[in-house]
């Protein structure tokens, strides 16, 4: 059990943690949410025992090991992967490492041979003899397959790196397991295969993640962190919004009452003070309104954005026909071959882990990439809007928001402009904030912007959801959903893909690829998936680090 009590944190006069006190138990799986800022990952690092709250305390029962995702992904650059991830139980790595020392002495002594001793019946009782091949289970769970797990960490890509932290936060059993946004940078297998670590791991997990199909799936309870307080609720997300917005309404209801009733109390008083027959009845009821209060009623921390993307113009029955498209980047073949025609209803979710091949093709029908054969052929009636995977060339500029939003509006007007911002958060001033110091959310938001201003009837979308909070992809989830144009769209959010899509293609490692008018939950249960898919090539993985 992990519980902190009384903790507080402040930085200044503001506050961001004021007297929590909250118990998480063992076989329960806890998610941490909140808006943006409301300090989720600031509590897990109070929980680890990197940050020092201003005042109370964490405790830990004695004898748990605790294992969190390491946050830096340069830490362990000189040391193999699979090591890496043994590291996840120290003791066990050293007690590994001093056995490994000692039989390599050319002097061995008899104290050595005792200590030895001492070393293998200890790391027997920790499975050591197991570790390598738990370590290599959990690697190739994740998408690391096995001919990587010797490479050194400096030598594998960002995404990877990612990849490896994970599994060693999930290494050896820990008592009590951290995670901050453990969904990142896994493509949608990879995350069905954590959601089943997770959900079958007896032990104690705090996490924290905007992902909502995984917190469905994976939380037995959720800690919604708002006003400097944290709310414990007993089950999933849904459960919480349910009960939260359940709570709110018969908060709301009884104030109504209790307004009612002070409405009627002061009419009597109003009507009977001054009545001497009626004064002790009067005296009574000023009694009985000073007793009533009001229940306090805060509105939600939490902001919304507002997405609805409009078309300008209805699209007709031919949209998109791909013939043939091949394409070979640093002499691997990412696009072998593809063809399929699109029609003016459907909503095509590209899935798999081979992200280099969506991300490629998004380019060329984007007109940002040459195919190096086949071609591709947009109907009349359409105009397309892209948002790009890696955006770092958009924004690497010295243009204002609302500035650089102008020049894709057809309505030049300040104001009108300035609405999209607003409906995106940008309040007040953040309409002149500049281009290259936003962050990774205000980026995205501000492209979402662009796509509601361009007003197109195909959207083009790869990975819309990284580096959104809860709130913002729920709001781009609804305005896909009600979007009347045709989508082309990769994401690892599992709720945007299901609900959203009629359509699946996945690109598999051999090159070849399925296509099929289905949704996403029912693909997953499709024969297709008893294909191995999560082969690994280098080609996968780099584009995720751009």
């Amino acid at each position: 059990m992990i519980s902190a009590n009384n903790v507080s944190l402040r930085f200044g006069k503001k506050a961001l943690f004021e007297d929590v006190n909250i118990k998480f138990t063992e076989g329960n799986c806890y998610g941490i949410i909140g808006a943006n800022g409301a300090g989720k990952s600031t509590f897990l690092r109070i929980l680890t025992g990197e940050l020092e709250p201003t005042s109370g305390d964490v405790t830990i029962t004695p004898g748990q090991r605790l294992s969190f995702l390491q946050q830096d992904h340069f830490k362990y650059d000189e040391y193999p992967v699979l090591d890496t991830v043994i590291m996840g139980n120290k003791h066990l790595y050293d007690v590994m490492k001093e056995k490994d020392a000692i039989y390599m002495k050319e002097d061995f002594s008899d104290e050595d041979g005792i200590r030895a001793s001492e070393l293998e019946a200890e790391f027997a009782e920790m499975d050591g003899w197991n570790a390598e091949s738990d370590a290599a289970t959990i690697l190739n769970g994740l998408g690391v397959p096995t001919e990587f797990h010797y490479t050194l960490m400096k030598d594998m890509t960002g995404a990877m790196k990612v990849k490896v932290l994970l599994a060693q936060a999930l290494f050896g059993n820990p008592d009590i397991l951290l995670l901050d946004e453990p969904t990142n940078h896994l493509d949608l297998d990879a995350i069905g295969w954590l959601e089943e670590f997770l959900i079958n791991f007896e032990n104690t997990v705090i996490v924290v993640s905007h992902d909502r199909y995984f917190l469905n799936k994976v939380c037995t309870h959720t800690a919604d962190i708002d006003y400097a307080k944290i709310q414990l609720y007993a089950g999933n997300y849904d459960f919480w919004y349910e009960s939260s917005q359940l709570m709110l309404k018969q908060m709301k209801e009884a104030n109504k009452k209790k307004e009612e009733k002070i409405k009627e109390l002061q009419d009597f008083i109003s009507r009977f003070s001054a009545n001497a027959s009626k004064s002790k009845q009067a005296t009574s009821r000023k009694r009985a309104l000073e007793k009533i209060e009001l229940d306090e009623i805060k509105p939600s921390s939490r902001k919304y954005p507002y997405i609805d993307f409009r078309p300008s113009r209805e699209i007709g029955n031919e949209v998109l026909t791909v013939e043939g498209i091949s394409k070979t980047i640093d002499g691997v073949k990412i696009l072998d071959n593809v063809s399929f025609i699109v029609g003016h209803d459907d909503k095509i979710a590209f899935v798999g882990g081979n992200t280099l091949a969506k991300t490629t093709l998004f380019k060329i029908l984007a007109g940002e990439m040459e195919p190096d054969e086949g071609s591709y052929k947009w109907g009349i009636t359409t105009s397309m809007s892209y948002f790009p995977k890696d955006n770092t060339k958009i924004f690497d500029n010295d243009y204002q928001i609302a500035e650089w939003l102008t020049q894709f509006s057809e309505i030049k007007d300040a104001t009108y402009v300035r609405g999209f911002l607003g409906r995106m958060l940008f309040a007040g001033e953040d309409g002149v904030k500049k281009m290259r110091v936003l962050s990774g959310g205000e980026k995205v938001r501000v492209l979402l912007s662009r796509m509601m201003i361009e007003a197109s009837n195909v959207l083009i979308l790869d990975e819309p959801t990284d580096h959104l909070d809860m709130e913002s992809i729920t709001a781009l989830n609804n305005g896909l959903i009600k979007f009347p144009g045709v989508l082309l769209f990769a994401s690892r959010d599992h709720q945007v893909v299901e609900t959203t899509a009629n359509r699946i293609i996945e690109f598999l490692p051999d090159g070849t690829f399925v296509d099929k008018i289905t949704t996403y939950d029912e693909y997953l249960a499709s024969d297709e998936m008893a294909r191995k898919r999560t082969v690994y090539t280098k080609s996968d993985d780099e584009e995720t680090d751009n």
